[in-house]
């Protein structure tokens, strides 16, 4: 699917990437986070044995947090555009944390594994987090691997995304 807000989508789309999806120079140069779409080499791990852990009950919401935003994220797009869906009142973004797990959603879906395969974008998590969320313009949160036996969701709450749009602080100022 396909966000019908056009606007959000345009900001969105490579939004401080180049065509290849490697972060342009000013993003570099200007983004606060540090060097968007690299992360340390262990932060995958980091972040899957976070998530298992959760799956099992015994994950450390902060840990998983971290984990994500320090991680490198697969965000795929259609037409150029973040392929993402709304589900109750929220705009989730479709991330992955691996060329495996997207590849396991899109065969799920019928879409294109061969040789063309699926265009996608490299993210820092704390990039989407921090600075794609909030231009998304409506609630959004980030929905990593669905479709998957481990998915996991960044809702747009006080914690994980900014204070100004997250849904449990708006209008309580």
């Amino acid at each position: 699917m396909r966000s019908s807000n056009a606007n959000w989508d345009r900001r969105l789309n490579l939004y401080g990437f180049n065509a290849e999806g490697e972060p342009t120079a000013a993003t570099r140069r200007n983004n606060a986070l540090g060097p968007v779409a690299y992360a340390p080499p262990d932060a995958r791990c980091e972040l899957a044995d976070e998530i298992t852990a959760m799956h099992q009950g015994n994950g450390e919401p902060k840990r998983l947090l971290d984990g994500f935003r320090d991680s490198v994220v697969l965000l795929p797009l259609i037409e150029g555009h973040a392929w993402s869906a709304e589900w109750g009142g929220v705009r989730w973004l479709y991330a992955f944390s691996g060329e495996l797990e997207l590849t396991a959603f899109l065969r799920s879906r019928g879409g294109a594994t061969g040789e063309e395969g699926q265009e996608y974008v490299r993210a820092a998590g704390a990039q989407l987090l921090d600075v794609v969320i909030p231009e998304v313009g409506e609630p959004a949160g980030v929905a990593l691997d669905v479709g998957s036996r481990r998915p996991m969701l960044f809702p747009p709450v006080a914690g994980i995304v900014p204070n100004a749009v997250a849904v449990d602080v708006r209008g309580m100022a």
